[in-house]
């Protein structure tokens, strides 16, 4: 894959960098990487992965604009109210990059769809909204040796994980084995706007590490981050020995 003198002039800052460089460049030009919900959290992320030259960018979400995402969902405005959001977040990635390939699920994941959304790529982002989806994440990518990038926003807080299952590490259900009986949602709990924009854009900078393969302290971790008062924590996570995802793959 060659590079242009355009897409040097564009990415000029980034390639210059020596973690990164011409090499790193291509592969992020060559990678494919989907996004679950296109909320608070999945807006920021396609954002930097658009502006940073992600070359296939998937988004899965069945869900249309609501005027109480507005004040979260940075990607809508007040024209996108009751459109799909995976078909205005399209819109807007394309503006951003003519070059890259967006492609739209408009569709909530379940077992039966998972596998052929999810097939051909090789990193997904989890910026879902409830737990029934983040189990689906991640037993479908424990099973297939996918990337799974992670987070959760309630209130002030957010956690963030790195689940590379190239690598025999903790899965989301050894850290949290059943759905619990409180579900926190943005909706009944509220959230503050940045705290999904920070989270969001450390779940980007995750991706794109992975993509260049580099070293990630997050990988079997977790952080913890309260955005009132600024405490930062990373909880490195243990195996659970009765994790029911992690015994299927053994099977």
């Amino acid at each position: 894959m060659s590079i242009s003198k355009e897409e040097i002039l564009r990415y000029s800052k980034q390639i210059i960098l020596k973690n990164i460089g011409f090499l790193g460049q291509k592969r992020i030009f060559s990678s494919k990487v989907l996004v679950v919900g296109i909320g608070g959290l999945g807006c920021p992320v396609v954002l930097y992965l658009a502006s940073t030259g992600v070359g296939n960018i998937a988004l899965v979400d069945d869900d249309k604009v609501s005027i109480s995402n507005l004040n979260r969902q940075i990607i809508f405005n007040d024209k996108d109210v009751g459109k799909f959001k995976v078909v205005q977040a399209k819109k807007v990635l394309n503006r951003i990059n003519k070059k890259i390939k967006v492609d739209i699920y408009k569709d909530r994941l379940n077992e039966k769809n998972i596998s052929k959304i999810l097939n051909n790529y090789d990193i997904i982002c989890d910026c879902s909204d409830n737990f029934t989806t983040r189990y689906l994440l991640n037993d479908y990518s424990l099973k297939n040796k996918k990337i799974l990038i992670s987070a959760a926003i309630s209130k002030f807080d957010t956690h963030i994980f790195n689940f590379n299952f190239l690598k025999n590490i903790p899965c989301y259900r050894c850290f949290m084995p059943e759905i619990p009986d409180d579900e926190n949602k943005c909706d009944t709990d509220g959230i503050l706007p940045t705290v999904a924009g920070i989270a969001g854009t450390l779940q980007a900078n995750e991706v794109i590490k992975s993509i260049l393969n580099k070293r990630s302290e997050l990988i079997g971790k977790m952080i913890i981050l309260n955005a009132l008062s600024l405490n930062f924590r990373k909880i490195k996570l243990t195996k659970n020995l009765n994790c029911l995802s992690c015994s299927k793959k053994n099977d």
